[in-house]
């Protein structure tokens, strides 16, 4: 017979190594690249020291000479908090009691709720990896008419969904908060609360989580603070940037990259990041050279494009006419475990939600993205 306990139980010893399984499994290419690890994390912190380079401490020099003196200030502490990643399945106890003669409905019940949070997870946690760590999906233009303040124009719709639960932070900080998207037509929304006063410029983003993120490629590549140092203070947290016109984007453009960031901060690129629709660009010039276009990559098992021998790799997240030369050497999730159910005093995964007739359990991960060498990463922008 099914009852909570042994439901519980087989949440915690059955389903936590399944899910784990899969959200650790084909994320991207890039969360498969980089390293996971929990030896950065102090208490609720990750700490990292890292290194500029330095070529002044090493000298040729006479056998009676003074040595050469070790080069100061060349430690740098990267120590920012780990973010909290919550996701909750939710099982009534009308389904539960009726699935308490057969584990096989239990069962079915019970694999349709992960299945929802696993692809909710992964959705998520790919759209974060590329984000700026704000939980922005998109920004409000404009009002679509004076009579209507529910409709709103705004820059991209490919991130949102009907029945989606966002926030509106307008430009002064000001929050309409839990907002339900209610229709989604070309680049125009439609919400359940009406807004007044000024929007224009408001970002709309995930619901609770705004500045809540991994601190993703976007933040990493964008400009202002990153890991709480000044960019213009300390460029060693500033990646390298380059631009090319679009008929000037060729495969000898890319390369021109790769042998900049060798050259000039002995980076060696290993993964090259981009969208679908830029990938099909990079794809037409590599076949007219006639070179293999498309491959599978066995480590990954995504399909791949190369470009002087790195792998090219498309992403829903990564935004167009946008190239990503990365280091994946560099990168490291840090965190303070894997993903585990959050548990009450007893032990229990499963809990009544107060005031319903359901029972709910959270999966939980406490990480931060951290890039140990930003100015060894490139980003060519195509105009």
């Amino acid at each position: 017979m099914i009852t909570i306990e042994n439901a519980d139980k087989a949440l915690k010893e059955y389903y936590l190594q399944a899910v784990t399984a899969q959200l650790n499994d084909n994320i991207s290419p890039f969360f498969s690249a980089i390293e996971k690890t929990a030896e950065n994390v102090t208490g609720k912190d990750v700490s990292i020291a890292v290194i500029r380079n330095s070529i002044d401490s090493v000298n040729a020099c006479a056998e009676d000479a003074d040595l050469p003196e070790p080069h100061k200030n060349r430690y740098l502490k990267i120590s920012v908090p780990l973010k909290n990643i919550y996701g909750t399945i939710q099982i009534s106890d009308k389904a539960l009691r009726a699935s308490r003669d057969s584990s096989g409905a239990f069962v079915n019940l019970v694999n349709a709720e992960m299945d929802g949070l696993v692809s909710g997870a992964k959705y998520n946690f790919q759209r974060m990896l590329y984000g700026d760590g704000t939980a922005k999906i998109c920004t409000v233009s404009s009002v679509v008419a004076e009579s209507d303040s529910k409709k709103f124009n705004v820059d991209d719709v490919s991130n949102l969904t009907k029945g989606m639960l966002v926030d509106l932070i307008r430009a002064d900080g000001t929050k309409v908060e839990r907002i339900t998207i209610t229709d989604i037509s070309e680049k125009v929304i439609t919400l359940s609360t009406a807004i007044t006063g000024n929007v224009v410029n408001a970002v709309i983003a995930k619901a609770g989580a705004y500045k809540n993120e991994l601190t993703g490629l976007a933040a990493i590549f964008g400009e202002g603070d990153l890991y709480g140092y000044d960019r213009a203070e300390e460029p060693y947290f500033k990646p390298y940037s380059a631009t090319a016109e679009s008929a000037g984007f060729t495969e000898e453009s890319m390369t021109d990259v790769l042998d900049y960031m060798e050259q000039n901060f002995n980076s060696k690129i290993n993964m090259i990041l981009c969208s679908f629709a830029t990938r099909k660009k990079i794809a037409a010039f590599v076949a007219a050279r006639k070179l293999v276009a498309n491959t599978i990559d066995a480590p990954t098992g995504f399909g791949v494009v190369t470009v002087n021998g790195i792998p090219v790799y498309a992403d829903r997240f990564c935004p167009d006419n946008t190239v990503y030369f990365v280091n994946t050497d560099d990168f490291v999730l840090s965190q303070l475990c894997d993903w585990e159910w959050l548990e009450d005093e007893d032990g229990k995964i499963l809990k009544q939600v107060p005031g319903k007739a359901a029972y709910s359990a959270t999966l939980v991960k406490y990480a931060e993205l951290i890039c140990k060498k930003p100015c060894g990463q490139a980003v060519l922008t195509i105009s």
